[in-house]
């Protein structure tokens, strides 16, 4: 189930999707890597839904493409990854 992103006040191209109760992931699907600053991006997002609220938890739904370091950053925000194909 989707959700809309500006009711966070996030920009519209963020795709955020319901993936189970009381959890909200973050669907990030590229070709590409996803980097260190990709993953600071994602961080940005995750801070704005916990400001509108605080109780959700957030997963980011990607592709295994992602680098150690952006994992590290994610797990240290406490942002659980799924992977996708």
């Amino acid at each position: 189930m989707d959700i809309d992103p500006a009711f966070y006040g996030i920009s519209a191209r963020v795709k955020l999707t319901k993936t189970g109760n009381n959890k909200i992931g973050i669907y990030k699907v590229v070709k590409s890597r996803i980097i260190r600053k990709d993953a600071l991006k994602i961080t940005e997002i995750a801070s704005q839904i916990r400001i509108k609220d605080p109780n959700l938890k957030i997963a980011l739904i990607c592709t295994p493409n992602i680098c150690s370091k952006s994992i590290k950053i994610l797990e240290k925000e406490g942002i659980e990854i799924s992977f996708t194909e």
